[in-house]
């Protein structure tokens, strides 16, 4: 593992959930995907989820998805943290994802709840638990049910963690308490899935963020994260008001389609989306160039 982790923070601090650049006509850039990712490193991140959903996971081919983290793992992976995000709504077909992308580099995996399907609690854990059994990877689920329809609950997070290669989640349930809970009863790292909340999860004890906004805004993200770390919240609130307008901006339609149009604008890969997503449009374009203006992102004219 890279020199930027350590037992309180696996993952490192600040990760982005990168975006999968496709050439013009939709094809798999992995130069591009190795430029962003160095682009990425050098702002500030230690550490890239790649093959999430971000990463337009539910469009690319297995073999997409293996190619991605070597090539990523290749780039930066003596420099920062490469999780390959490997959950599927079916638990043999993460585990193959699991083991395609041990062999392929990965540092660690992440695992979203399985979505649609809704299975119970009992379903959750026995699925989690087998992904995590795949490999000797380090995993770090993701709990996000406004995407998923369902929760991983207090109970079951709590069980999990005794599990010996479950380290941490990335919480997109957006439900402090159920989070203090957690992190009061188990030594799992907390990292926010939701950008805008990274500044009120870190009060609660989570240790960094798996972010979107973090495309274009890594070092100012740190800067705040180091900034309550330090001690200095008045610092931290500062910096996490200045971020207002990308957490809403890059939102206002998916975040994938917001994201690839930001790193556009910044002359960084990222191509087009894949269908069913559209690509932003002129309108939106727009005001994304006033909601990055507002954070004081500078892109080109």
């Amino acid at each position: 593992m890279p020199s930027s982790t350590s037992p309180g923070r696996p993952f490192g601090t600040v990760l982005t959930a990168m975006v999968t650049p496709f050439t013009a006509d939709g094809a798999l850039d992995l130069p591009g995907a190795q430029r962003l990712a160095t682009a990425l490193v050098d702002a500030g991140n230690d550490g890239l989820v790649v093959n999430g959903t971000t990463g337009e996971s539910a469009t690319t081919s297995d073999a997409e998805k293996e190619a991605l983290v070597r090539a990523v793992v290749e780039a930066v992976g003596d420099r920062a943290t490469v999780v390959a995000g490997v959950g599927t709504s079916n638990t043999a077909h993460s585990c193959e994802l699991a083991r395609e992308a041990e062999k392929a580099g990965a540092h660690g995996l992440l695992v979203v709840t399985p979505y649609y399907s809704r299975p119970p609690q009992s379903g959750l854990l026995a699925h989690f638990g087998t992904v995590a059994d795949a490999t000797g990877l380090p995993v770090m689920l993701y709990d996000i049910p406004v995407r998923t329809g369902q929760a991983i609950a207090t109970d079951t997070l709590l069980r999990l963690a005794e599990h010996p290669r479950i380290a941490a989640v990335k919480d997109a349930k957006d439900d402090l308490a159920a989070t203090s809970e957690v992190l009061a009863r188990t030594s799992l790292a907390y990292y926010s899935g939701s950008d805008a909340l990274t500044l009120p999860l870190l009060s609660v004890g989570a240790v960094g963020v798996v972010g979107v906004v973090t495309h274009v805004v890594a070092r100012e993200t740190r800067e705040m994260i180091d900034a309550y770390a330090a001690g200095d919240p008045a610092r931290a609130l500062a910096l996490h008001r200045q971020l207002l307008p990308v957490f809403t901006g890059m939102f206002r339609t998916q975040g994938v389609i917001l994201a690839k149009a930001a790193l556009t604008l910044l002359g960084l890969p990222a191509g087009p989306v894949r269908p069913p997503l559209p690509d932003a449009t002129e309108d939106e374009m727009r005001q994304l160039r006033k909601d990055l203006a507002a954070a004081r992102v500078e892109v080109a004219a």
